[in-house]
Protein backbone atom coordinates (compact mmCIF):
# COMPACT_ATOMS: atom_id res chain seq x y z
CA UNK A 1 0.00 0.00 0.00
CA UNK A 2 3.07 2.81 0.21
CA UNK A 3 2.89 2.90 -3.82
CA UNK A 4 -0.62 3.81 -2.87
CA UNK A 5 0.79 6.21 -0.39
CA UNK A 6 3.27 7.90 -2.65
CA UNK A 7 0.39 8.45 -5.71
CA UNK A 8 -1.63 10.23 -3.09
CA UNK A 9 1.28 12.25 -1.74
CA UNK A 10 2.58 13.34 -5.78
CA UNK A 11 -1.41 14.92 -6.65
CA UNK A 12 -1.40 16.96 -3.09
CA UNK A 13 1.69 18.09 -3.80
CA UNK A 14 0.53 19.28 -7.23
CA UNK A 15 -2.27 20.92 -5.30
CA UNK A 16 0.54 23.55 -4.73
CA UNK A 17 1.47 24.21 -8.34
CA UNK A 18 -1.86 26.82 -9.09
CA UNK A 19 -0.09 29.25 -6.40
CA UNK A 20 2.90 28.23 -9.09
CA UNK A 21 0.65 28.78 -12.37
CA UNK A 22 -1.13 31.85 -11.16
CA UNK A 23 0.98 33.48 -9.75
CA UNK A 24 4.67 33.03 -10.05
CA UNK A 25 5.22 31.58 -13.78
CA UNK A 26 4.77 34.80 -15.90
CA UNK A 27 3.56 32.30 -18.78
CA UNK A 28 0.41 31.47 -16.49
CA UNK A 29 0.49 34.12 -14.29
CA UNK A 30 -0.11 36.85 -16.98
CA UNK A 31 -3.29 34.94 -17.80
CA UNK A 32 -4.33 35.37 -13.46
CA UNK A 33 -2.94 37.24 -10.56
CA UNK A 34 -1.20 39.00 -13.31
CA UNK A 35 -3.94 39.75 -15.83
CA UNK A 36 -4.51 43.66 -15.63
CA UNK A 37 -8.05 42.97 -16.97
CA UNK A 38 -9.21 40.97 -14.16
CA UNK A 39 -11.25 43.27 -11.67
CA UNK A 40 -10.25 43.07 -7.51
CA UNK A 41 -12.46 40.53 -7.04
CA UNK A 42 -11.56 37.44 -9.18
CA UNK A 43 -7.65 38.08 -8.08
CA UNK A 44 -9.58 37.97 -4.62
CA UNK A 45 -11.36 34.39 -5.67
CA UNK A 46 -8.33 33.12 -7.39
CA UNK A 47 -6.42 34.12 -4.38
CA UNK A 48 -8.66 32.09 -2.57
CA UNK A 49 -8.21 29.26 -4.90
CA UNK A 50 -4.56 29.14 -4.92
CA UNK A 51 -4.84 28.96 -1.31
CA UNK A 52 -7.06 26.27 -1.07
CA UNK A 53 -5.05 24.07 -3.10
CA UNK A 54 -2.05 24.93 -0.58
CA UNK A 55 -3.95 24.38 2.24
CA UNK A 56 -5.52 20.91 1.14
CA UNK A 57 -2.47 19.57 -0.34
CA UNK A 58 -0.50 19.94 3.23
CA UNK A 59 -3.78 18.75 4.94
CA UNK A 60 -3.41 15.76 2.61
CA UNK A 61 0.25 15.21 3.64
CA UNK A 62 -0.03 15.16 7.22
CA UNK A 63 -2.48 12.67 6.78
CA UNK A 64 -0.50 10.58 5.35
CA UNK A 65 2.93 11.25 6.91
CA UNK A 66 1.73 12.01 10.63
CA UNK A 67 4.03 9.88 12.69
CA UNK A 68 1.51 7.18 13.70
CA UNK A 69 0.63 4.16 11.31
CA UNK A 70 -1.01 4.97 8.16
CA UNK A 71 -4.26 3.34 8.68
CA UNK A 72 -7.08 3.24 5.94
CA UNK A 73 -9.30 5.80 7.27
CA UNK A 74 -6.13 8.30 7.70
CA UNK A 75 -5.33 7.24 3.89
CA UNK A 76 -8.54 7.62 2.53
CA UNK A 77 -8.83 11.36 4.93
CA UNK A 78 -5.23 12.07 3.05
CA UNK A 79 -7.30 11.08 -0.47
CA UNK A 80 -10.33 12.88 0.07
CA UNK A 81 -7.78 16.43 0.92
CA UNK A 82 -5.96 15.87 -1.94
CA UNK A 83 -8.48 15.19 -4.36
CA UNK A 84 -10.77 18.66 -2.87
CA UNK A 85 -9.17 21.02 -5.22
CA UNK A 86 -8.92 19.21 -8.93
CA UNK A 87 -12.67 17.99 -7.72
CA UNK A 88 -13.67 21.55 -7.80
CA UNK A 89 -11.37 22.26 -10.83
CA UNK A 90 -13.60 19.11 -12.90
CA UNK A 91 -17.27 21.05 -11.59
CA UNK A 92 -16.33 24.87 -11.61
CA UNK A 93 -17.51 25.03 -15.16
CA UNK A 94 -21.21 24.52 -13.92
CA UNK A 95 -21.57 27.83 -13.53
CA UNK A 96 -22.50 29.97 -16.22
CA UNK A 97 -20.05 32.49 -17.85
CA UNK A 98 -17.19 30.14 -16.64
CA UNK A 99 -14.19 29.06 -18.81
CA UNK A 100 -11.01 27.40 -18.99
CA UNK A 101 -9.41 30.62 -20.00
CA UNK A 102 -10.15 34.04 -21.52
CA UNK A 103 -10.72 34.74 -24.84
CA UNK A 104 -7.95 36.67 -25.15
CA UNK A 105 -5.82 34.12 -24.20
CA UNK A 106 -7.35 31.72 -26.78
CA UNK A 107 -4.31 31.70 -29.21
CA UNK A 108 -1.91 30.76 -26.70
CA UNK A 109 -3.39 27.86 -25.27
CA UNK A 110 -2.64 24.41 -27.00
CA UNK A 111 -5.78 21.79 -26.24
CA UNK A 112 -3.96 18.14 -25.94
CA UNK A 113 -6.88 15.57 -26.64
CA UNK A 114 -9.09 18.35 -27.29
CA UNK A 115 -9.09 19.53 -23.47
CA UNK A 116 -7.70 22.39 -21.84
CA UNK A 117 -4.19 22.42 -20.11
CA UNK A 118 -5.64 22.38 -16.57
CA UNK A 119 -8.79 20.22 -16.98
CA UNK A 120 -6.74 17.71 -18.70
CA UNK A 121 -4.01 17.85 -15.47
CA UNK A 122 -6.91 17.81 -13.55
CA UNK A 123 -8.62 14.59 -14.79
CA UNK A 124 -5.32 13.17 -14.84
CA UNK A 125 -4.35 13.91 -11.44
CA UNK A 126 -8.46 12.87 -10.14
CA UNK A 127 -7.79 9.25 -12.37
CA UNK A 128 -4.25 8.92 -10.13
CA UNK A 129 -6.43 9.17 -7.37
CA UNK A 130 -8.60 6.24 -8.21
CA UNK A 131 -5.68 4.68 -9.09
CA UNK A 132 -4.37 4.68 -5.66
CA UNK A 133 -8.01 3.70 -3.62
CA UNK A 134 -7.50 1.03 -5.99
CA UNK A 135 -4.12 -0.18 -4.82
CA UNK A 136 -4.91 0.64 -1.28
CA UNK A 137 -8.29 -1.55 -1.30
CA UNK A 138 -6.11 -4.43 -2.61
CA UNK A 139 -3.80 -4.58 -0.07
CA UNK A 140 -5.18 -2.21 2.74
CA UNK A 141 -3.23 -2.59 6.21
CA UNK A 142 -1.08 0.01 8.47
CA UNK A 143 1.52 1.68 5.49
CA UNK A 144 5.21 2.71 6.16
Amino acid sequence: MAIAKWIVAFVAVYGFGGMLADFVVPATAKMHMKNPHWPPHAKFHNGQTMLMGVFAGSLSLCCLFAPRPLTLPWFFAGVAAASLYWISLAFAQIFPGTAWHDPEFDAEVSHPLGLDPQQLLGYILCGLLIVAIGLALLMHGPVS
